[in-house]
């Protein structure tokens, strides 16, 4: 598809203002390289210029190939945060790098019969070529991908250090095993029962896979958050709810006519006699022992495990049981048992993987026995209720209330009768009150080639075995080939096979890679000191850890920031790092958005391929067909709803596709991408750069001693705005800062109207400069250019100057607008000098023609004067 449409403009929608016309595809690279010349951007690992150290990082992108809207909204965020803070004189690291492993790459080679790293190192390039159009002021000299051993080495490092500190450690686990593509698949890859790639029903099994101990953190990953205020209170929410921390209790059930027992974990003990049953997960052993000796039971075990794992299957799937015919003993009701039945809703990785059944008080209790027929008894009585008449139709009741049916328990409130049940089940020896958390073990193997080698030995003498040092790094084979399913290590003839480093006799190498979760947990201590020799270098690392401000999406909201904040404290206790939190300021931006177009025969259509008409409606740019215009959403491959920057680069240029991600809503909203804003944007480049080239011959370089109403006028404007861009940048207010420079622009031009007076040149100049050193974070090029043309030959960057100062002599207001109201009726306004005296105030609006109008033949009974506020008068008659 041809996207020459894209690449050439339309002069009837970007034609700038009449006036000199600034070149953007001449400027931008020029300034571009203006900047690498004099190495603006770059640092020292460990600087020695004494400036406060600012760390700007955003999450670094996957090289897919091509750079999206999504990338310019992300980059340019962080851009102006780095460009702001080293105006304001702090020393910036910017640094970028590519999260490069993953199973994209290995796809690709199978489908397209080409190398994972020739894949990756070409999308790498072509991203990096998209990214520097931009005019990013990025520190390009610690560059890195994940996937070079010169990075995944130190990560081997890291690993064989948490080893030794017992942050991981080997265990067996179920796994959804996909047999096709044989590897472990993460519940969320799990639809419908079958593999999100190969579309093979997926198995549970047993493997041993590699764990890092993430839950030993539990406490202190939870604990830390209440000090994390200048991160997203929902984010530090979801990281909350998903550690998971519960008080409850652990209980044995004893088996009826069986000296076993089922142990449970619950955080309602308070509804013990509200129980009907009790459940356990199709992992469970109680449920593989029922599967030996029940062919019916193991057929439901068997199809629970073919069945969907995500919490969301689970939550909004059909509640399906079956009862093995074995029963347990109640610990408070003398004689009174239970059935136990195998559930699909009970999850092995949760609790204990078994459950008591409350019906009355917990929803999915009361599906499950609605459906099978089972008892629901409420316990817990709401306020005011008739415990006579209380009773649980479809829906369990899960509100405060206090105990009854409930025996000794009866009376008391929650809180008290779950303090009374844990007393009861710790005096019998069945229980106690314990600690519960949600977190898991972060189980990081994967059966994958592209990935992070795991650097241990598996020897039938010695067992397991890390790599010494001086192995590292373990590099993965070039030479592997993809035409059989599973992981290509395991298929290699030679790699696996090596002798033990302990007592030299053959051995096995671990197959599986590393979660590429695991290389983006360290990525950002790593940029510190790129080419350093070890992980990290600790005077570097100690210097710029932790980042002042990450900037990315929501998406990774509760998996990477947990793991980063985890591989943060195994790096503190293992000596790499000195401190535990990876990411003071955290900044979540809203998704990029578009329309989206089908043609008449239902196909998606890309927006290029489009024509959109003045009334709203569109037709096929090639045909004149009708087109039907669906709803704004974010943008996606699948609904071809996207827009290529390259495209909108070539086009208008880095700065007004800048401009426009900034200019259109609050950063952490969602933005919708619209052909007449970035026309618009455009626009105001033209303008501004218009502005500029009008001072050509106005270059008067010594304040004038006064200065006529006009040019007094445009100086308040011009140090107003620098006080409130200023402000907005320092909380991320994007939209609010584009505003303000907008109306710095609008008042330059009505300047440049003006009849000519006392220091008018001046102020017009000082306010062109100030216009462009403000607006330097959002359109750097742009700025450098006016700068230029305002003062040529003298050598100076934009980018390397310092921020603009407001004078707070002209931030003070000349006069205020003070509302005046009869009977609290608006009659009129007056101008007043601020804080002017209440009798200079009451007479002047007094004398005002439609207020005096609204007073005549009345008596005022009362003034009310709120200084630089408003007037009342309280009139009789």
């Amino acid at each position: 598809m041809s996207d020459t449409s894209l690449t050439q403009p339309r002069q009837e929608q970007v034609a700038p203002d009449a006036g000199p016309r600034y070149d953007f595809a001449a400027a931008e690279p020029k300034w571009q390289q203006a900047w690498a010349d004099r190495a603006c951007f770059r640092v020292a690992d460990v600087p020695t210029d004494g400036k406060p150290k600012y760390y700007v990082l955003e999450m670094f992108p996957y090289p897919s190939g091509k750079i999206h809207m999504g990338h310019v909204r992300n980059y340019t965020l962080g851009d102006v945060v780095a460009r702001y803070k080293r105006a304001r004189g702090h020393s910036v690291m910017h640094p970028m790098g590519w999260d490069a492993f993953g199973l994209p790459a290995e796809n690709a080679a199978r489908e397209r019969g080409i190398h994972p790293a020739k894949w990756t190192y070409e999308n790498i390039a072509n991203m990096r070529a998209e990214l520097q159009r931009m005019g990013l002021s990025l520190e390009w000299e610690r560059e890195f991908a994940t996937c070079q051993p010169e990075y995944y080495s130190h990560q081997q490092k890291l690993f064989l250090d948490f080893l030794k500190a017992g942050l991981v450690e080997r265990k067996e686990s179920w796994v959804n095993w996909d047999p096709v593509d044989g590897t472990v698949l993460a519940n969320e890859q799990v639809i419908d029962g079958k593999g999100w790639r190969s579309g093979a029903p997926v198995e549970k099994k047993q493997l041993n896979q590699w764990f890092f101990s993430i839950t030993k953190y539990a406490p202190q990953l939870l604990d830390a958050l209440d000090g994390m205020d200048r991160w997203p209170e929902r984010v530090r929410l979801m990281q909350a709810n998903w550690i998971g921390r519960s008080e409850g209790a652990r209980l044995s059930f004893s088996l009826d006519e069986s000296a076993d027992t089922v142990e449970v974990y619950t955080t309602r003990p308070d509804t013990l006699f509200g129980m009907s049953f009790l459940a356990v997960a199709p992992e469970h052993p109680l449920a593989a022992a029922s599967a030996t000796r029940d062919p019916k039971a193991a057929a439901f075990v068997a199809e629970c495990r073919s069945r969907g794992t995500s919490e969301v299957s689970i939550e909004t799937g059909e509640k399906l049981g079956y009862d093995t015919g074995l029963r347990v003993r109640h610990p408070f009701i003398e004689g009174a048992t239970y059935p136990v039945w195998i559930a699909n809703f009970v999850l092995m990785e949760y609790g204990t993987g078994a459950i008591f059944g409350c019906p009355a008080h917990d929803q999915r209790d009361l599906d499950f026995a609605r459906k099978y027929g089972l008892d629901v008894t409420p316990v817990v009585l709401p306020p005011a209720a008739d415990p006579a008449s209380f009773a649980v139709g479809k829906e369990a009741y899960v509100g405060p209330g206090t105990a009854f049916n409930s025996g000794f328990l009866d009376g008391l409130d929650v809180d008290a009768a779950k303090r009374g049940a844990i007393e009861a089940l710790e005096k019998q020896g069945v229980g106690k009150g314990v600690t519960n958390w949600r977190l898991r073990d972060w189980g990081m193997s994967r059966q994958r080639y592209w990935g992070c080698p795991i650097p241990v030995i598996h020897c039938g003498t010695c067992g397991i075995v890390p790599v010494p040092d001086d192995q590292l790094p373990v590099r993965l084979p070039d030479d592997v080939t993809f035409d059989r399913p599973g992981n290509p290590l395991d298929h290699h003839p030679t790699w696996k096979h090596v002798d033990c480093p302990q007592c030299g006799k053959p051995a096995r190498r671990e197959t599986d890679t590393c979660d590429t979760f695991v290389d983006s947990s360290w990525y950002f201590a790593r940029f510190c000191s790129p080419a350093a020799a070890e992980p990290v270098t600790k005077a570097a690392v100690d210097h710029w850890m932790p980042v002042d401000q990450y900037i990315g999406g929501i998406e990774h909201a509760i998996l990477h920031l947990l793991y980063a904040r985890f591989f943060t404290r195994g790096m503190q206790d293992t000596g790499h790092v000195s401190v535990n939190e990876p990411f003071t300021g955290l900044f979540t931006q809203g998704m990029v958005n578009h329309e989206s177009y089908r043609s008449a025969d239902n196909r998606w259509l890309y927006p290029e391929e489009i024509e959109k008409r003045p009334d709203g409606t569109a037709v096929l740019r090639e045909t004149g067909e009708p087109v039907t215009v669906g709803r704004v959403e974010a943008m996606s491959k699948s609904k071809r709803n996207t827009i290529d920057p390259g495209a909108i680069i070539a086009r208008y240029g880095a700065d007004t596709a800048r401009w426009f991600i900034l200019s259109d809503n609050p950063p952490e909203r969602d933005m919708e991408w619209t052909e007449s804003g970035a026309a618009g944007a455009f626009r105001f480049t033209q303008r501004i750069f218009r502005l500029a080239e009008a001072l050509d011959g106005l270059r008067a370089e010594i304040m004038p001693d006064a200065f006529g109403p006009a040019g007094r006028t445009l100086r308040r404007t011009t140090h107003r705005c620098i006080a409130a861009v200023t402000d907005a940048l320092e909380t991320f207010a994007f939209n609010v800062a584009v505003a303000r420079l907008y109306e710095l622009a609008n008042a330059v031009t009505d300047a440049e109207r003006a009849a000519p007076e006392a220091g008018l040149a001046w102020a017009r100049r000082e306010a062109m400069e100030t216009l462009a050193r403000l607006s330097s974070p959002m359109m750097p090029h742009l700025a450098e250019e006016i700068y230029a043309r305002l003062f040529p030959g003298n050598g100076h960057l934009v980018a390397e100057l310092s921020w603009p100062e407001a004078d707070p002599a002209l931030l003070v207001a000349e006069s205020v607008t003070i509302a005046v109201q009869v009977m609290g009726k608006l009659r009129g306004t007056i101008e007043v000098a601020p804080n002017a005296a209440a009798d200079i105030v009451l007479a002047a609006a007094e004398a005002d023609p439609n207020v005096a109008k609204a007073l005549e033949g009345k008596r005022i009974v009362k003034r009310v004067h709120v200084p630089n506020r408003i007037v009342n008068f309280v009139v009789a008659g």
